[in-house]
């Protein structure tokens, strides 16, 4: 064990800290020495969204003491932004995510500024509603998202209800880093300036919830439209129900196994509404009630998941991508039947995700913008065009939806509501959201996505991942798959690269270390390392005309097969 880790250790076996964190330290001395390593050989970092984490004892874990000197740090860079300071702070069901949020609250209070916490657990939308509802300067949610059940975590926003972008990031980070010892922190004092809020900003978040559908009159209609839904032991069962009820839909069925809010997450290993395993007990009570539709949210409720049947009815469950473009494609379609589309109406998605949407806004005449992996960055485009252009939807192939301006994050209650009313809308016509995929499909052009992660582990598992993009960046690939690559994205450069003239172009985005292939047949390939750990992802998208909806099942496999070969072409299998 390194000195300086030794050191961290012992100083916490002497300093001011609680018994029982000291005896969990002795524990580990004991028994699993090579745990306590991992959890002093470093501090857990105030990344650019706030932290996250393993739970437990350790400058390298999230515990009272790392939450409260990042709380101190965000308090500092706050006061110095703004002369009268309002925070709103909110949790979800994890394991420590109350005690994190009142021990946040507490500080903020003793260090003068205003703070209203949440009475109890509250979807990371409404917080993010609730900052600009409350004319907050910032705000903080003690969640992990969707990671296991180890971990939590802690999302520092700014005064628009976004998670920050450059300099305020940076700034944050700086002042975090500054705070070296428990007694930089102003731990208690001042709880005068605690309010408790809850149900009154629950009701205005449902109104406003309420004010996106497009079309109320299909729910009305579709009053009893059959849906399962699954919190999975989270935060969405709070206020998910509600805005379903709010939307007119009355035939709603919980799952029961995942209603109840547990930061032991029983009956999944992962909560993540993405992987099949977790909304299985949804599929089975979908199948079972022979439902219209299977919607799921995170513990935060901030990312969707949803199931419909297909053609053959049976229950598949649609990816981020396939979700997104049903959502963007009826907001755009609805908007315009209903005679509210304004000229300059514009959604925003992510450079990752299905380009499908951009040919929809396009034969629509919209704008259709392309941002930076993360909602903030979109919630950033929204401020630069506020005033100019009319915002309506955005979103990501990560399963997160953003409809409307007035909460500037990812927001799967608002989704599951709007989910259910295009759900609606086709059952009124005599069909499902799968079929309405497929017509998409025929109208746009097929577009098939897909994505692997490669973790690479050990202590060199960065630099290996350095070095793949490094060799990527200087001799991109002279063809994928029996296609030319014919551009060359460099985010991290700022640069678009045309590899057969040699013509470049500037890149209108803040850097980022994502890299983009572009070939000839159409086919996009993007690498983009983990900020957070030893993990990179690939991103492809492939696409083709589709005649016609007999024709999907023929075109489907060509596509599959295609990403295959591209995957086996780079070496990733």
């Amino acid at each position: 064990m390194e000195a300086k880790t030794e050191n961290k250790i012992k100083e916490w076996l002497t300093g001011d800290y609680d018994e029982a964190t000291k005896n969990e330290i002795i524990h580990l001395q004991k028994e699993d020495p090579s745990q306590l390593e991992d959890a002093f050989y470093k501090d857990l970092e105030f990344g650019t969204g706030g932290l996250r984490g393993i739970m437990g004892v350790g400058t390298n874990r999230m515990n009272t003491y790392t939450v409260g000197m990042a709380t101190q740090g965000y308090a500092n860079y706050l006061r110095q932004c703004f002369d009268d300071v309002k925070v709103a702070i909110a949790h979800d069901s994890r394991n420590n995510s109350r005690k994190f949020a009142e021990i946040t609250a507490n500080i903020f209070a003793a260090n003068g500024i205003k703070v209203f916490l949440f009475e109890s657990l509250r979807p990371t939308p409404e917080l993010s509603f609730a900052i600009r509802t409350l004319g907050c300067q910032g705000g903080v949610v003690c969640t992990a998202s969707h990671n296991p059940k180890e971990y939590n975590g802690y999302k520092a926003y700014w005064d628009d209800g976004a998670q920050m972008v450059s300099p305020h990031d940076e700034n944050v980070i700086t002042e975090v880093e500054k705070i070296k010892s428990l007694g930089d922190v102003k731990w208690k004092g001042n709880e005068e300036n605690i309010t408790i809020i809850g149900k009154d900003m629950d009701d205005k978040y449902i109104e406003m919830v309420k004010s996106l559908s497009v079309n109320p009159a299909a729910c009305k209609a579709q009053h009893d439209l059959k849906i399962v839904y699954t919190p999975i032991h989270g935060s969405g069962i709070m206020l998910v129900p509600q805005a379903l009820k709010a939307f007119g839909f009355d035939n709603v069925h919980i799952v029961e196994e995942q209603e109840k809010p547990d930061g032991n997450f029983p009956t999944v290993g992962y909560p993540n509404p993405e992987e099949k395993a977790t909304m299985s007990i949804g599929l089975n009570k979908a199948k079972e009630l022979d439902a219209d539709i299977l919607l799921g949210t995170d513990p935060d409720a901030d990312r969707v998941g949803a199931g419909v049947k297909n053609e053959n009815g049976e229950w598949v469950l649609l990816n981020g991508n396939q979700t997104a473009l049903l959502v963007f494609n009826y907001i755009i379609e609805a908007r315009k039947n209903k005679g509210v589309a304004k000229p300059n109406d514009m959604v925003i998605k992510t450079i990752v995700t299905t380009d499908m949407i951009d040919e929809i806004a396009k034969q629509n005449n919209i704008t259709c913008y392309n941002v930076l992996t993360g909602f903030k960055w979109i919630a950033a485009m929204i401020k630069e065009k506020e005033g100019k252009e009319n915002y309506v939807v955005g979103g990501e192939e990560s399963f997160g939806l953003m409809i409307g301006d007035q909460v500037r994050d990812k927001d799967a209650v608002s989704a599951v509501a709007m989910i259910s009313e295009i759900a609606a809308v086709e059952k009124s016509k005599g069909q499902t959201l799968y079929n309405k995929l497929v017509d998409l499909y025929v109208k746009y052009g097929f577009y098939k996505e897909a994505l692997i992660s490669i973790t690479k582990k050990g202590m060199n598992g960065s630099k290996e991942i350095a070095e793949m993009m490094e060799g990527y960046r200087n001799n991109p690939p002279s063809e994928i798959a029996g296609s030319p690559v014919m551009e060359l994205y460099d985010y991290d450069q700022q640069l678009m690269k045309n590899l057969k003239t040699g013509e470049t172009k500037k890149i209108e985005l803040p850097k980022s270390n994502v890299l983009q292939f572009i070939t000839e047949d159409g086919s996009k390939i993007s690498a983009r390392p983990s900020g957070t750990e030893p993990k990179i992802k690939f991103y492809f998208s492939v696409n083709m005309p589709l005649k016609n909806k007999e024709q999907f099942e023929e075109a489907n496999q060509k596509l599959e097969a295609k990403i295959k070969q591209i995957i086996a072409s780079m070496q990733l299998n």
